[in-house]
């Protein structure tokens, strides 16, 4: 019976993958320790495994004392100082260093003459990368040290069954064998496949100004932002969502929506390239030379398509981070205004595609089709795209507590066949006892 311990636990997502292959393999699983510090993350997992007692700051568990001998760890350990999300801070954020706490919880069981047969970690994409691979490397050679067999990759959940693109670093060990993290069988599911229907749809002044421009099947597989051009984007000024523009208006905007990217313009405005950048309205004539141009800019400015500003130059902070500040030195221009987190919806998502990352801050933005309206994804939707069984239920939180918990959790088929190798090793040991 494999006894496993749970860190960083979550909804339990790597415990619940790791028991659903140990019980395809005929193995009873006992989890002897979970630790846990989110409340609303600890009171969903003891109404799910019915746990009467999680542990909470793991940095105050002794090993020997708290926690029973185990035979695997499982950890999903905090991922903010190595997300794209966050600052990236990796081993020089605090929460960085509780990676030292799963090294540390290893070692003692090591000193106690019952180390354990191995562990599966989970971790965000950033993590390869960070600080030009060192952190990787060096997580993967304190692992090594403590004696293990150590093997990472990078894995998409969209090719385990999911219909979610869910990147995640998958790091696992055991004393005795190099466990492989190639040649999964790759299935694949379209986001259709776990929708519910005939659920109640938004009517606000956004959905209605949407649905006033667009039918609810054109709307399917579109963004809805100002920062890109392209026929896969709505805009604002395509809704009129801040003004009724004419078709003349709406040119200019679309025009200068790409225009303002070219690199060019950093050169003749005199600072360093970004991604949008303020043009005066001798420069947009260039571009788009009508007689009118001057009362169309005022006009857009007015309802709040366009912003009046100073170009923005890059500086260095004492701490060493780079930020962008106006340049009151330049001559002011005009820039589209990006409304992306005012529009009550980023993206409709296309039921024959998939969903993209979901992330916790971005997770109520995403809507669905149903019916001829269009609503957000639900909590059992999302549960669903990250494998989790309709049976796990989340109604005892409140819908932010519940993105919060799946926008950053794993995905159970991807733990699942990562631990399907490990049993199978669990069991090859076994049997040459």
């Amino acid at each position: 019976m494999p006894r496993i311990i749970d860190l960083f636990a979550g909804l339990g997502g790597i415990r619940l993958g790791f028991q659903q292959a140990m019980d395809e393999l005929g193995l009873e699983t006992e989890c002897v320790f979970s630790s846990e510090i989110k409340p609303y993350a600890i009171q969903a997992y003891k109404g799910f495994y019915g746990e009467e007692e999680i542990y909470g700051d793991i940095t105050l568990v002794n090993t020997n004392h708290d926690i029973p001998d185990f035979d695997y760890l499982l950890a999903g350990f905090p991922c903010q100082p190595f997300s794209s999300a966050g600052n990236r801070n990796g081993f020089a954020d605090t929460r960085g260093t509780l990676f030292f706490e799963i090294e540390r919880i290893l070692q003692d069981k090591i000193d106690a003459n019952c180390p354990a047969k191995g562990f599966l970690l989970e971790n965000v994409e950033g993590l390869i990368n960070h600080d030009n691979g060192n952190t990787i490397n060096t997580i993967i050679t304190h692992l090594e040290n403590l004696g293990y067999k150590v093997n990472y990759r990078l894995l998409d959940s969209k090719q385990f069954g999911l219909p979610q693109s869910r990147k995640r670093v998958y790091i696992v060990g055991t004393l005795d064998e190099v466990i492989s993290l190639d040649g999964f069988e790759c299935r694949e599911a379209v986001l259709g496949d776990i929708l519910e229907h005939g659920l109640p749809t938004v009517d606000t002044e956004f959905t209605r100004r949407l649905f006033a421009n667009y039918t609810a099947e054109e709307v399917i597989g579109k963004s809805i932002k100002d920062k890109r051009g392209g026929e896969n984007n709505i805009h604002s000024w395509d809704i009129d969502l801040k003004g009724e523009t004419s078709s003349e208006e709406r040119a200019l905007l679309n025009t200068l929506l790409k225009e303002r990217r070219k690199k060019h313009w950093a050169d003749v405005i005199g600072i360093k390239w970004m991604d949008g950048m303020p043009l005066t309205e001798e420069q947009i004539r260039t571009f788009f030379d009508v007689p009118n141009l001057h009362d169309i800019l005022n006009h857009l400015t007015k309802m709040g398509y366009l912003v009046f500003e100073h170009p923005k130059k890059q500086i260095k902070e004492k701490n060493g981070t780079v930020k962008r500040v106006p340049d009151v030195k330049k001559e002011k221009g005009y820039n589209i205004v990006a409304g992306k987190l005012s529009f009550e919806f980023s993206k409709i998502l296309d039921p024959n595609d998939i969903a993209p990352t979901l992330v916790a801050m971005d997770v109520a933005k995403l809507g669905v089709v149903d019916g001829k309206g269009v609503r957000r994804l639900t909590i059992r939707e999302c549960q669903r795209l990250c494998g989790y069984p309709d049976n796990y239920d989340l109604s005892i939180l409140n819908e932010t507590e519940a993105f919060d918990l799946l926008g950053n959790t794993v995905c159970v088929p991807v733990i699942k066949e990562i631990a399907m190798r490990l049993g199978q090793n669990y069991l090859d040991n076994e049997g040459r006892r």
